[in-house]
């Protein structure tokens, strides 16, 4: 049985104040290996057009309500096992931060015994290091003939910082909303969503209202991730609480692995939907293209 200091964020000692997950509530939330269980795509897109404009954070450090610091980034599990799918089904991933400085991830919970995920990380290292500055990326606006199938902005805590402020962010999945592309997301990614509001044209409606989403649930968050020290107070601000205000209804209550589709919009629970999020989004994205050829 774990005892109480087990439930204390661990110090990092990089910056002041700042707080990775506690012992305890790692054993809770990782694991040496994922669920993966193959990526056979027998159609694998080979057109070379179509590809995927994933979004990720450059940030390290998440404030807390109580003026401490969250050490995290993006999840990898949630980042690479959709990563893993996608580029099987043969769709190159451009990787863009809105800095264009490297991604940061949560490396306490890599799964260090998983290949697959271990494979894709390797693969993709150079992206991940040197991404895309995503304002240059989106430069003088995209066209209906911009080649992103998908948008692609994974979780973590991470993904709060910055991201769902950006007018960048706004534009580019407000483009892919009217262009029919589709926004792959999960945990705590959603909250890119609310970009969309930013800089929205004039007396035009939010472009996911009325939209449901699997997320990772407030209630987690407000209780039991402060109680087993995963994070180290209260956040400043909540995913769904923000996104049902503008219309946007969650359906999952807890996280076990749930996905959801609707229209455009692919959605998972939390780092145990990252494998099921993949083969969806695998899947759709083939169904498509096969449309556009």
């Amino acid at each position: 049985m774990a005892n109480s200091s087990d439930r204390k964020p661990a110090p990092d000692a990089a910056e002041a104040d700042a707080w990775f997950p506690s012992p305890y509530s790692l054993t809770q939330y990782t694991s040496p290996k994922t669920d993966f269980d193959g990526a056979n795509y027998p159609n694998a897109y080979k057109g070379g057009k179509w590809k995927v404009l994933l979004i990720a954070t450059q940030e390290r450090y998440l404030k807390m309500a109580n003026g401490e610091f969250f050490s995290t980034g993006n999840h990898p599990v949630e980042m690479l096992l959709p990563m893993i799918h996608l580029d099987a089904a043969g769709f190159d991933i451009d990787i863009a931060t809105l800095s264009g400085d490297p991604v940061k991830f949560e490396m306490w919970a890599f799964p260090n015994e998983d290949e697959s995920v271990k494979a894709i990380y390797e693969k993709y290292k150079e992206k991940i290091r040197s991404p895309l500055n995503l304002h240059d990326v989106w430069g003088k606006g995209f066209t209906k003939d911009t080649p992103y199938l998908a948008v692609f902005i994974p979780g973590g805590h991470g993904v709060l910082n910055g991201i769902p402020f950006s007018a960048t962010v706004g534009n580019i999945l407000r483009w892919a909303h009217e262009n029919q592309r589709f926004f792959i997301s999960l945990c705590h990614g959603p909250a890119s969503m609310l970009a969309a509001d930013v800089g929205k044209p004039e007396g035009s409606k939010f472009i996911y209202e009325g939209y449901q989403i699997d997320v990772f649930p407030d209630e987690l968050d407000q209780q039991a991730n402060v109680e087993i020290g995963y994070i180290p107070g209260k956040m400043e601000w909540l995913v769904g609480d923000r996104l049902r205000q503008l219309g946007v209804k969650p359906l999952n209550r807890g996280i076990n692995g749930a996905t959801h589709r609707d229209k455009l919009v692919l959605t998972g629970d939390s780092p145990l939907a990252s494998n099921n999020l993949g083969k969806l989004a695998a899947k759709t994205l083939l169904e498509e293209v096969t449309k556009l050829l």
